[in-house]
């Protein structure tokens, strides 16, 4: 698809973007005048979603999972996302490196490092505060958090957007418009398309900057440590703004020019830090502690997806209650946009090959990655050369990660080398979020063109100073409980979506119409 020369038309659709900006405006004001008020009131609205929906988050992961699985090996699963006689986009490697730096980002480099050790101090099942055996739960619930429920999640929308985009090829890329087969043409060109397409690009724009500015510590912080420095509010911003001058670049050029690349070198660059970690570092431990993290991983899997201690068998709760609920609804904000991103990059492949790839790549990737790095981070504390467990009690967590990292070997090039990786996934994930949300505001024919490089740049703008005005405030923690609130409606909205995208290759006998013919 081609940028092309902008014309005096405008590109940008007003009448849902104007109003989210302006919601997200007043409620960001409404979190830097009364933050500790906003906090208090969301985390008690959270408190209280989690006693009545716990058990309705949980099996809704497990859904998406089961009918990711259905509609894969179906009639459907072999319907192709464009013209079945040309070659996908992207070869598979590029594919799935694309979709890998979309769905785990820079989030993974902090979880899997030391997401265990928030288990190991509040863990489940009855287990002792600090136990061989915490550890390794905590390690098995970071792994966990990065598996097939959180994928599934992040690719059913997928298939009604990429159908109405490559086989059905409507100009808008929106989800108003995948679910005009269902809600019909009234509807959709009326205000409940208005509703539907503003309440999707509030909830990511507000994730995005959520995102852009929890991101940011993980490379400060790291930063303050190399160079033996504070992390104050003005290197906070001097990162962001190199983050957004790097991802504003890399969405100016492109999908191919920028994200690809991108995501391609980021893949190699992390298979030669691991390897570089398992060499001068404890990699014996590593491999051990790994091995054990997926034992227990596989023997407790139904545990971690549908534990809710009813019973309350430990005389009270413990940490992944809460943040299993709160991860499951904080995915379920970015499930459309990941949807949307997922149908732009899988011209050319099948519903299977889609679903399949995003279920497997991402996890695979994160698997290793948290074993790796939560093996690191664990043998760190059971040898005694840094207390994780007491940093974690009394500091964020990630304050820790820069630690780990600096009681190996060589720990300057270790730091470098995450710093570098991290950023180059924050920018990839921002890259792909922007050129996402400007796609969906564009009035342009997404079937056939990018979305403008001054919407492109908009976009970036908007979610930078929405992100540094929250950090500078201190209104992004409300924000962020706000958004995992938002992943309710948009759970409707995704279900809706997969019932259209059935609905569709039922009304176009798409499963004999449009499948790669036997050679």
């Amino acid at each position: 698809m081609k940028s092309g020369p902008i014309n005096k038309k405008r590109t940008m659709e007003n009448k849902i973007v104007f109003p989210s900006i302006l919601i997200i405006a007043i409620v960001s004001f409404l979190f830097a005048i009364y933050t500790e008020e906003s906090t208090t009131l969301l985390n008690r609205i959270f408190d209280t979603i989690v006693d009545l929906f716990a058990w309705g988050y949980m099996w809704y992961a497990l859904l998406m999972v089961v009918t990711g699985i259905w509609l894969a090996y179906s009639k459907y699963g072999q319907v192709v996302l464009g013209d079945p006689s040309e070659k996908p986009r992207y070869t598979l490697f590029e594919y799935a490196s694309i979709l890998v730096a979309m769905g785990v980002g820079a989030t993974l480099m902090r979880t899997g490092m030391v997401q265990w050790s928030e288990v190991a101090v509040d863990p489940p099942f009855g287990l002792q505060a600090g136990s061989s055996e915490a550890l390794l739960t905590g390690n098995a619930y970071s792994m966990f958090l990065w598996s097939f429920q959180t994928f599934a999640v992040f690719v059913m929308a997928a298939p009604a957007m990429a159908y109405i985009l490559h086989v059905r090829k409507k100009p808008k890329m929106r989800i108003s418009e995948a679910c005009r087969v269902i809600f019909g043409d009234k509807f959709t060109d009326g205000l409940g398309g208005i509703v539907l397409d503003t309440l999707f690009l509030v909830s990511i724009l507000a994730g995005a900057a959520v995102t852009l500015g929890l991101g940011t510590p993980i490379v400060t912080e790291n930063l303050a440590e190399l160079f033996n420095i504070e992390v104050t509010f003005l290197l906070t911003m001097i990162v962001t703004l190199i983050w957004v001058f790097v991802f504003t670049l890399s969405a100016y050029v492109g999908l191919d020019k920028g994200i690809k690349r991108l995501s391609t070198m980021n893949m190699y660059l992390a298979g030669v830090f691991a390897l570089f970690i398992m060499i001068i570092g404890p990699g014996i431990f590593i491999l051990d502690f790994f091995t054990d993290s997926v034992r227990v991983l596989v023997s407790r899997y139904l545990d971690f997806s549908l534990y809710t201690n009813s019973l309350h068998t430990e005389g009270g709760g413990s940490h992944i209650e809460s943040h299993t609920v709160f991860w499951f609804a904080y995915n379920a904000t970015w499930a459309m946009l990941h949807g949307v991103f997922a149908a732009v990059v899988s011209k050319g492949r099948t519903i299977k090959e889609m679903i399949l790839t995003y279920l497997l790549a991402p996890t695979m990737l994160s698997w290793v990655a948290t074993g790796i790095l939560g093996g690191l981070g664990v043998e760190r504390h059971t040898s005694g050369d840094v207390s994780v467990l007491n940093i974690v009690q009394e500091q964020e967590p990630v304050t820790a990660v820069p630690q780990i990292l600096a009681s190996i070997p060589i720990p300057e090039i270790s730091i470098a080398v995450f710093i570098i990786i991290a950023t180059i996934f924050l920018v990839t994930t921002l890259d792909s979020t922007t050129y996402t949300i400007a796609t969906y505001m564009s009035t342009q024919d997404m079937s056939r063109r990018t979305p403008s490089r001054h919407l492109r740049i908009f976009v970036a703008v908007v979610i930078t100073v929405l992100a540094l005005t929250l950090m500078n405030i201190g209104g992004l923690a409300p924000l962020e409980v706000l958004s995992g609130l938002m992943g309710i409606p948009i759970i409707a909205i995704q279900i809706l979506t997969i019932i259209a995208a059935k609905k569709m290759m039922d009304e176009d006998k798409a499963w004999i119409n449009n499948v790669r013919k036997e050679k």
